[in-house]
């Protein structure tokens, strides 16, 4: 089967391997990951090696830290405004990204800079940007919608914040460009449950006094990002999935296969007259293509189809309905294959229609 879902997605066959291998009996320990302490030698290792991975993978200079946090990017919400301390000018370009927006005004004067809302959010938004700015906040793919910003936002000497959630180590980014980068691992990077975080050391120092300690990027520099316990076990399939992203030719080669990929399927979207994308062709995601026949019981049949080929979770974000399908580092080029030969071949039932 192929797993088109959204997240949490699918992940590498040779990486599940490797956990069933090594379930029981961590590196020849003894002891399974799930029971074994965060303070032990075993995990600081591993939590090492993962932060050394990471780094080299994203080529993220020295003066940058790097986290694995809970909370999920819903937690980074919070986070980010406490940590930095509005004003800060934030770009709506799609449900997270609102939300995030939402969720900061709890904390400071924050600003909508632009936003593609009234629109449905099909396209990446014009912004403006405010003198006073302490930082910009952007959702650089949108998950829900289906779009990418396709150019770093321009924000001068302003700390550029971007959710990656969706994207990360699937296509490169000049980490020098940003004041924080964060991202939930369970699309591109891992499972639920754990969230890379990576700060610019100069940004510590600045939090709100309310500032829980588990969300203090300065609590947790001083801790060693091992504050309280982390999830463990989460932590292990990123070290995991670094691993076999270096193997596969890190993000160069990531980047090559998401183009591919997503180049197949919206060819074969284009071809057919009954499928229309959501978001307009030039802010287009690579990873989550968001299409629709505009007959929600066709669209039913379709997700049906596709399901005795052996192809799932497809079924669109319940706020847009739909189909959507989630071209993560896991997915082979066979699944996108097998999906655009899916769209090729949808006929539809005439009396559906």
């Amino acid at each position: 089967m192929f797993n088109f879902s959204p997240g949490p997605s699918m992940l590498p066959p040779a990486v599940l391997q490797t956990i069933r291998h090594e379930l029981l009996s961590f590196r020849g320990s003894g002891l399974s990951i799930l029971e074994m302490s965060h303070r032990s030698d075993s995990f600081s290792e591993m939590l090492e090696e993962a932060q050394a991975d990471l780094r080299t993978l994203m080529d993220i200079p020295s003066q940058y830290l790097i986290f694995f946090m809970q909370g999920g990017a819903t937690a980074q919400f919070s986070a980010i405004p406490m940590n930095l301390n509005p004003p800060a000018d934030y770009i709506d370009s799609g449900l997270f990204a609102h939300l995030a927006f939402t969720e900061a005004q709890k904390y400071g004067r924050v600003v909508c800079a632009g936003s593609s809302r009234a629109a449905r959010y099909t396209h990446i938004p014009e912004y403006t940007l405010s003198p006073d700015a302490r930082y910009v906040h952007a959702t650089l793919n949108n998950t829900v919608y289906g779009t990418r910003f396709s150019r770093l936002p321009e924000t001068g000497s302003v700390p550029l914040v971007a959710d990656l959630s969706s994207c990360i180590l699937s296509e490169p980014f000049d980490v020098s460009r940003f004041g924080v980068i964060y991202a939930g691992a369970q699309k591109n990077a891992g499972i639920a449950g754990v969230t890379i975080t990576i700060v610019r050391k100069d940004l510590l120092g600045h939090a709100l006094p309310i500032t829980p300690s588990v969300l203090d990027y300065t609590r947790l520099y001083e801790a060693g990002g091992l504050l309280h316990t982390p999830n463990c076990f989460g932590v292990y399939v990123c070290s995991l999935i670094f691993k076999w992203l270096l193997a596969q030719g890190g993000i160069p080669a990531m980047d090559a296969l998401s183009r591919e990929r997503s180049g197949l399927v919206y060819e074969a979207l284009d071809d057919n007259p009954l499928f229309k994308t959501h978001a307009d062709k030039r802010d287009r995601s690579r990873v989550n293509i968001v299409f629709t026949t505009g007959s929600p019981a066709l669209d039913e049949q379709f997700i049906q189809e596709a399901q005795r080929r052996g192809l799932v979770g497809l079924r669109g974000h319940r706020v847009l309905g739909g189909m959507r399908a989630s071209l993560y580092n896991a997915m082979p080029l066979d699944g996108a294959k097998a999906l655009a030969e899916c769209i090729r071949s949808f006929k539809g039932d005439a009396a559906i229609e």
